[in-house]
């Protein structure tokens, strides 16, 4: 009977634990990576949308002198955005001139709900949600990343 084993070809108990823990190594390097991926392509719809948005407000204000009377409904009304971004997003802009535009997801959001992504006209760069700002997967915390 042991002589049968011991022609047997395969792998040993050892060696196939060696695969599974470098293979859990590898996913445990991967994944993060992965997410911060995943966030910055979904964040990408908020920018888009909030890059319209700040164009048909300068639209505006070269036109009339002013942005005082336009409200971010009659600038998403002309900026015609698609019916996806309008579930997934809610917008507003604080200043007027506008400083900030502000985008904030709602629960229809694949990533969650209350996720912001902004544009500050002073720095002229996008912050927030995918941006400069990650889900920990470890505490599902925020994490900020630094330049």
């Amino acid at each position: 009977m042991f002589r049968k084993l011991k022609n047997q070809k395969g792998f040993t108990l050892i060696e196939i634990l060696v695969v599974v823990i470098i293979v859990a190594i590898l996913a445990a390097l991967a994944v993060p990576i992965y997410m911060r991926y995943v966030e910055k392509s979904r964040s990408s719809e908020a920018q888009t949308a909030i890059a319209a948005i700040r164009k048909t407000y300068d639209v505006y204000r070269q036109t009339n002198g002013t942005t005082q009377d336009y409200t971010i409904e009659k600038a998403m009304k002309e900026t015609n955005l698609g019916e996806s971004t309008i579930k997934h997003w809610k917008f507003e802009v604080t200043g007027n001139p506008p400083k900030k535009f502000i985008a904030t997801s709602t629960e229809d959001f694949p990533g969650g709900a209350d996720k912001q992504v902004w544009y500050d006209v002073d720095d002229a760069k996008f912050h927030g949600y995918g941006v400069d700002q990650f889900t920990d997967p470890n505490t599902e915390g925020v994490e900020t990343e630094t330049e």
